[in-house]
């Protein structure tokens, strides 16, 4: 239901869920390669805001979960690019997105993950060869403690979820509870 990882479907280290705000067409599309290449940060705030008014609308148990939970600690924690392609674009697309929404949930934001290798850009290589280039890409950034927390992973867009599934099986390895992810679309 609503994005809910199905019981026969979860793994011990798996996402316990995913919402994506579209299917990745226009103008969606437009929207998130304006955000992501033409380095139009502004419009981080705009899908913030829709992916909320969304919610509230048509999918008020997300919120509702979220609230239900809010003293079990969720943390929202985007998916990190390498410093080398976060220098060259200027800022992280899913950082912006994670930032508005912490402040507009009252949730605590954590740069939680860190990336530990370049990999190649994932839109260039399809299905298996996804996986293995995003294999052990990530760490836990140890300033953070995620212990027993419920994690909303932020991401632009879901197409194989290998990135995600890497990231969510480094959280749940190193103690969080839920591992939720957001996109933009899939």
């Amino acid at each position: 239901m609503g994005g809910q990882t199905h019981l026969i479907c979860k793994k011990k280290y798996g996402l316990d869920g995913l919402w994506s705000l579209g299917i990745y067409r226009d103008p969606l599309r437009k929207a998130i390669k304006q955000l992501k290449y033409g380095k139009v940060s502004n419009l981080a705030a705009v899908l913030a805001d829709i992916i909320l008014q969304y919610w509230a609308k048509y999918q008020p148990f997300v919120l509702d979960q979220i609230r239900k939970d809010q003293g079990q600690g969720w943390v929202i924690i985007p998916v990190p690019l390498h410093w080398w392609r976060g220098n060259s674009r200027g800022f992280n697309q899913s950082s912006l997105i994670g930032q508005i929404l912490s402040k507009k949930l009252g949730l605590e934001y954590s740069d939680g993950l860190k990336r530990i290798r370049y990999t190649k850009a994932q839109v260039s290589l399809k299905g298996r060869d996804r996986y293995q280039n995003i294999r052990n890409a990530f760490s836990l950034n140890t300033k953070y403690i995620i212990r027993n927390t419920n994690v909303l992973l932020i991401d632009d867009v879901w197409t194989t979820g290998s990135t995600l599934k890497e990231c969510c099986y480094v959280l749940k390895r190193n103690g969080a509870k839920k591992v939720w992810a957001l996109t933009l679309a899939r």
